[in-house]
């Protein structure tokens, strides 16, 4: 068994081609294209919804419920008595004990804010909400007066 080895310099040779064949990265690379180009908008897309017009909906007025004031100098009223910020959660969570003592329904608490009022002071009574354990919290507002100011 013989073999025939010849040496490995084929620069003679003239049909050897060195060039990378790109055609098939680029096929690759215009598919992915398409594919990103497709399903990008599906997982952008955000859910249509309209916004509904400010309207002043008649509130029922209950015994049980609270309504907190804050107002532009970030005084908190608590059924229109002025209280300290720290007091809020207490005065929550008496609330929910004597709803839950007496059998009645669990106190609401509705936020009359000033316009001008920055929203942390507004932010801090909905925490003390969330904090006491209050399960409806509102926010009282003007009728929208279309007409110019």
């Amino acid at each position: 068994m013989a073999m025939n080895a010849q040496a490995g310099d084929h620069s003679d040779d003239p049909d050897l081609n060195t060039t990378i064949n790109t055609t098939p990265l680029v096929d690759v690379m215009l598919v992915l294209l398409i594919i990103f180009l497709v399903t990008i908008p599906v997982i952008v897309k955000t859910v249509p919804v309209q916004l509904p017009n400010a309207r002043n909906i008649a509130t029922i007025t209950k015994p049980e419920n609270i309504v907190i004031a804050v107002d532009r100098d970030e005084n908190v009223y608590y059924n229109n008595a002025p209280v300290d910020q720290g007091q809020l959660k207490d005065k929550f969570e008496d609330a929910l004990r004597r709803a839950l003592a007496t059998g009645r329904p669990l106190p609401e608490v509705h936020i009359r804010g000033d316009k001008d009022v920055r929203f942390e002071a507004v932010g801090r009574v909905v925490l003390a909400c969330q904090i006491a354990g209050i399960q409806k919290v509102g926010f009282l507002t003007e009728p929208r007066n279309d007409e110019p100011q």
